[in-house]
């Protein structure tokens, strides 16, 4: 049975997106020495095109400065890197399918749905139980969009910050895992 868990709130939502990197990069101090030498040129026109929205500042950021890397031997990020922006798009698509599924089957007093359906889910990162880890792309402004937790052990929840800003509160404990496993502070290529 699944069940929606509450919503958690940051005590300042940080809406710079450099800030929200320094945050992650004092959250998991080793995080720094996987930060590529120069910036990826990531195609976003491009893959936002393939996608049909726009995506969040902070991830296009954290995106440009890392390759995708995994924390504590639990979340996986993904990212985009130059030439595999349709690649991403497809993996994403892909991944939509599950989410769509686990939202039908959810037993949520606010059913929720996937992208691209008003406010729908949209995933940015995993886990290798199968936990997702979800855009709420709700409201219309990517800066805004909300984190949504979908665990493997049908428990959901919200947090009102970005991604970035959540994989530091994650990370450092300020959020309560509800359904995940707290996870050590460090980061490896993926």
């Amino acid at each position: 049975m699944d069940y929606f868990a509450g919503t958690q709130t940051p005590a300042h939502r940080l809406t710079d997106p450099a800030e929200a990197i320094a945050a992650l990069e004092l959250a998991v101090p080793g995080m720094t020495s996987l930060r590529l030498p120069a910036r990826q040129a990531i195609d976003w026109p491009v893959l936002e095109a393939e996608l049909g929205v726009a995506l969040p500042a902070d991830y296009k950021l954290l995106c440009e400065l890392y390759p995708s890397f995994v924390i504590g031997d639990f979340l996986g990020v993904g990212t985009p890197g130059p030439g595999r922006e349709t690649g991403w798009v497809e993996g994403t698509l892909e991944e939509l399918e599950t989410i769509a599924e686990w939202c039908a089957e959810a037993d949520l007093a606010v059913p929720l749905h996937p992208f691209p359906a008003p406010g729908g889910l949209l995933p940015w990162a995993g886990s290798p139980q199968g936990d997702f880890f979800l855009w709420s792309t709700n409201p219309a402004d990517p800066q805004e969009w909300t984190v949504t937790v979908a665990s493997r052990s049908s428990v959901w929840w919200h947090y009102t910050g970005g991604a970035v800003q959540f994989l530091a509160d994650f990370v450092t404990g300020v959020l309560e895992p509800w359904a995940l496993p707290r996870v050590r502070a460090e980061a490896a290529a993926w």
